[in-house]
Formats: structure tokens, C-alpha cells, sequence
């Protein structure tokens, strides 16, 4: 996992701002890395960019909430999704997915109190030979049954 760079530390994003500032519709690429070099976007650092780029802190929340890439709080360490995919689905992803959340106790979406652990549906991973399909970090794990979970978690 990257060593993300601390909220309290607004240099960076400030630096990532004043090197996109100048082109047009920048606003995109900016959140894109600021989310790469913190790991999520609070408000915190929404507001900076807003203040840097001169535009309303709502443009830039718009843009953070509208777009499924972005997220506005800490994932985990291990950041689990489970594909919700057509051929996923069919062959009981939605049961794999029920299993993961009863395990960790947390909801699709929701990030374990420790930190270790987030939880998303996806769609389609491109591994539907293996489905149903969840991955954790880069790691592909396929043809799974529910069964399958808590020693796949336990590795981690």
C-alpha cells in the first residue's frame, strides 16, 4: 500500500494546484492526483483546491461527488471489492459480497474501524472466466464460493 501523505500537510496539494492552474479544465486532473497523494479527498482538502483554483468549494465538491472514482473518506489498508458484474452476479457474487460484510461487520462502502479493511461492489474486473470474482488491492480471487471468505480474509 502507498504511504499516503498526511491531511495536515496541504504543501503538497498546494504544489499539485499551482502545476495544473493555468490549464483549462484542470480541475479534474487535480483531484485525480491529490486523491493519489492523500488517498481520499475531505473537505479539508476540497476547500484548498477551491481557494487555490479561485472557484466555489461547491464546484469542486460537485465534481469529488458526482464522479464514483473519488472518495471522500480513508480507505483501508486492504481495499476489497467484489464484482457485481453480469457473469459475477449470475453465479452468486451478491452471496460472496453478504459474506465479506458479515465478516468484517461493515457495509458495502464502509471502512473497518481499524483501518484495515474497505469493502465496494465493482462491476466488471475483465476476469468473468473466473467469476464470481473479488479482489483484494491487485490480488484476483475467482470461482469463489462464500465459504471461500474467512480464509481469504485470514491472510490478510
Amino acid at each position: 500500500m502507498a504511504d499516503y501523505v498526511p491531511v495536515e500537510n496541504l504543501d503538497v496539494v498546494k504544489e499539485i494546484v499551482a502545476a495544473h492552474k493555468d490549464v483549462p479544465g484542470c480541475l479534474m486532473g487535480i483531484l485525480q492526483e491529490t486523491q493519489e497523494k492523500y488517498g481520499y479527498l475531505p473537505l479539508e482538502l476540497q476547500s484548498t483546491i477551491a481557494d487555490e483554483l479561485q472557484i466555489p468549494l461547491t464546484e469542486v465538491y460537485g465534481v469529488a461527488t458526482f464522479y464514483s472514482q473519488f472518495t471522500l473518506k480513508p480507505k483501508g489498508k486492504f481495499k476489497i471489492g467484489v464484482c457485481l458484474g453480469t457473469a459475477c452476479y449470475v453465479r452468486g457474487s451478491q452471496d460472496i459480497l453478504d459474506k465479506v460484510n458479515g465478516q468484517l461487520g461493515i457495509a458495502t462502502g464502509e471502512t473497518t474501524e481499524d483501518g484495515k479493511f474497505s469493502v465496494d461492489a465493482t462491476r466488471c474486473v475483465g476476469a468473468c472466466g473466473l467469476a464470481p470474482v473479488m479482489m483484494i488491492n491487485e490480488e484476483v480471487f475467482g470461482r469463489l464460493v462464500p465459504g471461500d471468505v474467512a480464509d481469504i480474509l485470514a491472510k490478510y
